[in-house]
């Protein structure tokens, strides 16, 4: 299945560096985002070893999609743990960097299907038919707040502390990566995000930037990176934005 996709990554207005990472590989179908977190630059770090170890692992020249989901799965989890591992030993030999790691987000094509494997709060959305869904849920403590009952959704989103994150790349040898997988049709529009968008943008205003620019992934990317700055821009911004090419464009 062929894929019009676009990326994008700004610092916003408060970091003074960008430690966001992104990947946007149409030919296999290969998309990810990785925010980094840590001292010292050491986010920066993680954030690209996370996102090489993917393009290394499946995005490479010659690199075919999987034909299945199943295998798709497999070789997204495998990608995500050997990232787990580069930045793990990196820690371990570099003391400075102690504390480092990612959250990552990632979405690899398999004939019609597209497999989303997360780890932390960096999100996957899929707009269909003018509904925005959530593919992802956070790893972080108060999403684990929402989903026992003690705070709502509001209360998460305002709380001043959204951004502890319960799971990363990077902290622990074993890695738990969840993994989803969601059929592709006609007019699907997915989006990756790190949380520097989802923490100023709520999720329908994400969704009407979305709507107003379904057969343009590069002026959607624009609208939201843009959107989340002008709210503020607390935290570095990247967007993906990737979609099924109609057979018209595709014969084209």
């Amino acid at each position: 299945m062929k894929m019009r996709a676009y990326g994008l990554t700004d610092v916003g207005r408060v970091r003074e560096a960008n430690q966001d990472r992104l990947l946007v590989n149409p030919t296999v179908g290969l998309f990810a985002v990785a925010d980094g977190m840590g001292g010292h630059a050491a986010g920066e770090v993680a954030s690209r070893l996370a996102i090489e170890a993917l393009g290394e692992s499946l995005g490479a020249d010659g690199s075919s999609p999987p034909s299945a989901a199943e295998e798709a799965r497999q070789r997204l989890e495998e990608a995500f743990k050997e990232g787990n591992r580069k930045i793990y030993d990196s820690v371990a030999s570099r003391g400075e960097w102690r504390g480092m790691g990612t959250t990552i987000v990632a979405s690899l094509s398999a004939g019609d299907e597209v497999v989303i494997g997360h780890v932390g709060d960096s999100r996957a959305y899929l707009l269909r038919d003018g509904t925005l869904q959530r593919l992802t849920s956070d790893h972080s403590w108060v999403n684990e707040q929402v989903r026992l009952g003690l705070m709502t959704d509001d209360e998460a989103y305002r709380h001043p502390m959204r951004n502890i994150v319960t799971r990363a790349l990077g902290n622990r040898v074993e890695l738990q990566v969840e993994l989803t997988q969601e059929d592709v049709q006609p007019g699907d529009l997915f989006l990756l995000c790190s949380d520097g968008l989802n923490t100023m943008l709520r999720d329908d205003e994400i969704r009407d930037a979305l709507t107003a620019n379904l057969g343009d992934p590069e002026t959607a990317c624009r609208t939201l990176v843009d959107s989340a700055n002008q709210r503020g821009g607390e935290d570095n911004v990247t967007v993906v934005i990737f979609a099924p090419e109609a057979e018209e464009d595709s014969a084209n």
